[in-house]
């Protein structure tokens, strides 16, 4: 029992990376499944139409369901152009709050497809495919060869043995290119997300351990949230139905506004005079979000993140 609760403890404290190596996990796991059972080249003039639609398209979909499936993104555009209001009054804000939230949504919206496309690299069947049939790549491996040079090239993909008798000992096979492209490609990929988890850490407005804490709050908040909004709604319900059949009047019952909704529901902006930890507690501390300092608020920083995104499991739809 202590092992399970052991191992349960683990996976919540490093959720996030472990989410993140589950989704690469499945996403290397589909990439092997579409090369081995999908792909098939067609070993023509449309090789490099084919191969670049398996390498490129696949990841550019992953992409997509990567914002999908992020509750910031939701949350930064629903309500944002209700028809009773005009759309982008200040452009130059919107523009910036929206780089801001988009910038951060869309490294993590990338890790599916550059998963995809390093892993399809190293098994090299799509590369390989797609350079067979990319006229520069031709004209770089049949330099000072006839013209059958050409025809053998786009056949490889189909006859490994070609492979020897086309290249030349001046480029690497198609196969070794598209490896050692993927292997840079990670290799990038990890530094850049390193240099830019230090320099994001190193700005931070708050301590790590003050951090550590607020994401706790963050998680309590929204369990705490879920529960009262279903007992509440299970509560009006129940009269308004009890209301329906008995043909009486409902009792008074409070509920939040339309105002009060949009209030904690707007994205949080971090404000270096203030100690708030969500909106809701904002909201709470400002009047019911009537006072000045509601609207007031500094820079999201991309630590900060994780305060609009209530809970790793919610879709955002």
């Amino acid at each position: 029992m202590d092992k399970l609760r052991g191992a349960m403890d683990f996976c919540i404290r490093h959720q996030t990376v472990l989410g993140y190596s589950t989704v690469s996990l499945l996403t290397a796991a589909s990439e092997c499944i579409f090369s081995s059972v999908v792909f098939r080249c067609p070993c023509d003039s449309g090789n490099m139409l084919y191969g670049s639609v398996f390498l490129i398209v696949p990841a550019f979909i992953l992409l997509l369901l990567g914002y999908m499936v992020n509750t910031r993104t939701w949350r930064l555009l629903t309500g944002s152009c209700p028809l009773q209001k005009r759309c982008c009054s200040s452009p130059r804000r919107t523009c910036t709050r929206y780089c801001v939230v988009l910038v951060p949504m869309t490294a993590r919206a990338s890790v599916a497809p550059l998963t995809w496309i390093a892993v399809a690299l190293l098994r090299a069947s799509f590369y390989e495919c797609a350079a067979s049939g990319n006229s520069l790549i031709q004209n770089l491996m049949c330099k000072d060869k006839e013209r059958e040079c050409h025809e053998l090239l786009v056949k490889i993909p189909c006859n490994e043995k070609l492979s020897k008798s086309v290249s030349s000992g001046e480029f690497l096979s198609l196969q070794a290119q598209s490896q050692l492209i993927g292997w840079f490609l990670i290799a990038s990929v990890m530094t850049v997300a390193l240099i830019s988890t230090c320099i994001i850490r190193c700005y931070s407005p708050i301590s790590y351990l003050q951090l550590k804490f607020w994401k706790i709050y963050s998680k309590k908040e929204w369990e705490l949230f879920e529960t009262k909004a279903e007992e509440h709604a299970a509560r009006l319900a129940e009269i308004n139905i009890n209301c329906f059949f008995e043909a009486t009047d409902p009792a008074p019952f409070q509920t939040p506004s339309n105002e009060d909704w949009q209030k904690i529901s707007s994205l949080y902006n971090f404000n270096s005079q203030e100690q708030y930890y969500s909106m809701i507690h904002k909201y709470v501390n400002t009047n019911r979000g009537n006072s000045v300092r509601f609207g007031e608020g500094d820079q999201n920083p991309p630590v900060l993140g994780f305060v609009d995104e209530a809970s790793a499991g919610e879709s955002g739809f």
